[in-house]
């Protein structure tokens, strides 16, 4: 079984809950609004990290970082990008399975047409009520499982 970690919204901050929660997986997966150049080499240090750009992501380091980005294991593809909003290809034609995005800092994971759209939630400072969360997505032949974890109770 495969584990791919992801993880969204951390504005900056990156939780020793957040690093122990990815700790071991396969690849890191970052949906945006990273806030700071050292959450993508603290992630990059765990696993083969995959990241794309944020609305709240801004300066010469952010310029480097795309909008969109697509990784592929094993013919298994994601795409990902931060505001699911913005999205302006058909998922299915294209052959993707798993749309992972941020942006709401709402954790969901919903399958619809046989692809999976997770956004992990917020793994970075509260914001309004909702969770801190990241999330996994487990893989075993050829069946993708996507799992959301609050990393700190309130």
């Amino acid at each position: 079984m495969r584990r791919i970690g992801l993880i969204s919204d951390t504005h900056g901050l990156l939780r020793p809950e957040a690093l122990a929660f990815l700790q071991g997986c396969e690849h890191i997966v970052h949906g945006g609004d990273i806030g700071d150049s050292r959450i993508l080499a603290q992630l990059a240090a765990l696993a083969p990290l995959t990241a794309v750009r944020g609305n709240n992501d801004r300066g010469a380091w952010a310029e480097a970082v795309p909008a969109t980005a697509q990784v592929e294991f094993d013919g298994l593809r994601l795409y990902v990008i931060h505001d699911l909003a913005d999205l302006r290809i058909d998922p299915a034609a294209a052959g993707v399975r798993v749309v992972v995005s941020g942006h709401s800092h709402r954790p969901k994971a919903e399958e619809r047409g046989g692809v999976w759209y997770v956004n992990p939630g917020s793994a970075g400072p509260p914001r309004f009520r909702l969770p801190i969360s990241a999330a996994e997505l487990r893989v075993a032949d050829g069946a993708v499982m996507p799992c959301i974890v609050e990393l700190v109770k309130r």
